[in-house]
């Protein structure tokens, strides 16, 4: 979907407020600030990046930031550029298996942003290799596939740094993920809190109340914010949607508290700099 596309849905909904996180681009912004504001649906600046602490792979939101930061768009760019080398070799890998995919095909069928594996997993399922998104990455795109290819990401404290670098905020993203990679959950969230961590997504489709409560403790601890999202990728999951109504709920205050957080750090940050 198209941002403004998003953003028309998001209304449908009726949420008052939505943030776009791509994986390594920004690119949506604009339009969907645009469209927004003739449709009276707020679009904050949101991303999405794969970090690495120490042998865990986490995704980590950031939320507020200036889209435009210099330093920020520089490593933008080199995630992008190692996005766009992963690619081409899983498409190598994939001809050595005698499954013919062009690279033009493969932005086709991506559109406006990132090129992904999901994309070359549409692709596998049009071309009848295999019927699922699931059984694309089981057998060929996930780790341990026979396409797989490692890419470059930041490791989690400097991920962290350039989003508070761009004035926003670092948000660990479905963390029921985290906890069944096997790593000690609560350690692993002190650490990241000792790195700046703003806040955890609590509010998720496909947390329990149990997980939620617990998360909630966690936030309340570590005086992180208890942010939410859908996770939502369009048709290309189905039966997924956005955030609101049964499939997940994020409290309206939310935001609120977030540009709060923000004015917070700003403050703390000139203070620092007049002593």
């Amino acid at each position: 979907m198209t941002p403004t596309e998003l953003v028309q849905y998001a209304r449908r909904k009726g949420l008052s407020a939505i943030a776009i996180t791509d994986h390594d681009t920004i690119d949506g912004i604009d339009e969907a600030s645009e469209a927004g504001g003739r449709l009276g649906v707020s679009v904050v600046s949101g991303i999405e990046l794969s970090v690495k602490h120490c042998s865990l792979t986490l995704h980590l939101l950031g939320y507020l930031f200036e889209h435009e930061q210099p330093e920020f768009l520089q490593a933008l760019h080199g995630l992008q550029d190692g996005r766009l080398e992963r690619n081409q070799k899983i498409l190598g890998n994939l001809r050595r298996q005698g499954i013919e995919i062009q690279l033009q095909e493969l932005l086709r069928i991506s559109g406006p942003g990132q090129s992904g594996r999901p994309h070359i997993a549409k692709l596998l399922i049009g071309k009848g290799v295999v019927r699922t998104m699931d059984e694309a990455f089981e057998k060929y795109l996930g780790q341990g596939g026979s396409a797989y290819v490692p890419r470059f990401v930041f490791p989690a404290a400097e991920a962290i740094s350039l989003i508070h670098k761009a004035g926003g905020l670092a948000v660990l993203a479905h963390p029921q993920q985290l906890e069944k990679s096997g790593g000690n959950f609560t350690e692993v969230i002190a650490d990241l809190c000792s790195q700046g961590l703003d806040g955890i997504e609590v509010y998720y489709p496909t947390h329990s109340r149990q997980f939620r409560k617990m998360l909630l403790r966690l936030a309340k601890k570590h005086d992180l914010l208890a942010t939410g999202g859908s996770d939502y990728h369009g048709t290309i999951r189905p039966g997924t949607t956005l955030a609101g109504g049964k499939n997940c709920s994020v409290p309206d205050a939310l935001l609120v508290l977030m540009e709060q957080r923000i004015e917070d750090k700003r403050h703390l940050f000139n203070t620092d700099m007049t002593v």
